[in-house]
């Protein structure tokens, strides 16, 4: 418990949260480098899980893929590239896309895939492209999945980006290896915190855009 009260004061100090090295600024960092490692893999993930969406092709190469980039040990990646590309973002920035494709990628092959197959029938009827079908029908009703993809590879990369301060970047994993290399628990601590924090906000966001994406008629009244 005093190690819990310890980190809260720690995050307090005013002396803490300013200036180049301060919360805000490693928290800015941490943010940033987790929307950028999502973004990135949206790039990839998003067309491949369309198109194996709607053509029904390569389904078996995505799962294949996703499975076997789920099972990547992500520090040892990490080390790695930090190896092999030197010290900096470059590496941990891969490790993050990395990450985030599985996840993406499956939410978005399964959204399309879950689209009302009456409507997407009707549709087609109707003289719609494939094109139109899968971007004013499929992509539509699928979108919540897609965002429930999008928010389970963001939990997972800003969980994950301490590491990057583990090669030299930065991001909230600095104040967590300082704290471990002088034995600073509190320090370690509120690390620890604001990088839940962080999470937590970032979930409730999601949530937020995941029911407004869904249509009005699929929601459902809790």
């Amino acid at each position: 418990m005093n190690y819990l009260l310890d980190a809260f004061a720690w995050i307090a100090d005013p002396a803490h949260q300013a200036g180049p090295n301060g919360i805000w600024a490693r928290l800015g960092e941490h943010l940033g480098y987790s929307v950028v490692g999502v973004l990135l893999a949206c790039l990839v993930a998003v067309p491949a899980g369309l198109w194996v969406g709607h053509t029904g092709r390569g389904r078996g190469l995505a799962v294949g893929l996703a499975s076997a980039a789920r099972a990547l040990p992500t520090l040892g990646l990490v080390t790695l590239l930090g190896l092999l590309l030197g010290i900096g973002l470059v590496g941990p920035m891969i490790a993050f896309v990395a990450l985030a494709l599985p996840s993406i990628l499956a939410g978005t092959y399964a959204g399309v895939e879950a689209a009302d197959r009456v409507a997407v029938d009707g549709a087609r009827a109707a003289g719609m492209t494939e094109w139109q079908v899968l971007t004013r029908v499929e992509l539509p009703l699928g979108m919540p999945l897609l965002i429930g993809g999008i928010r389970s590879a963001f939990l997972q990369v800003v969980a994950t980006a301490t590491l990057a301060a583990y090669v030299g970047a930065g991001g909230l994993g600095r104040f967590l290896f300082l704290g471990l290399r002088t034995q600073d628990y509190p320090q370690m601590l509120a690390a620890s915190l604001l990088v839940v924090g962080l999470a937590l906000v970032a979930d409730i966001a999601f949530g937020l855009l995941q029911r407004f994406a869904t249509p009005a008629g699929l929601r459902t009244t809790r």
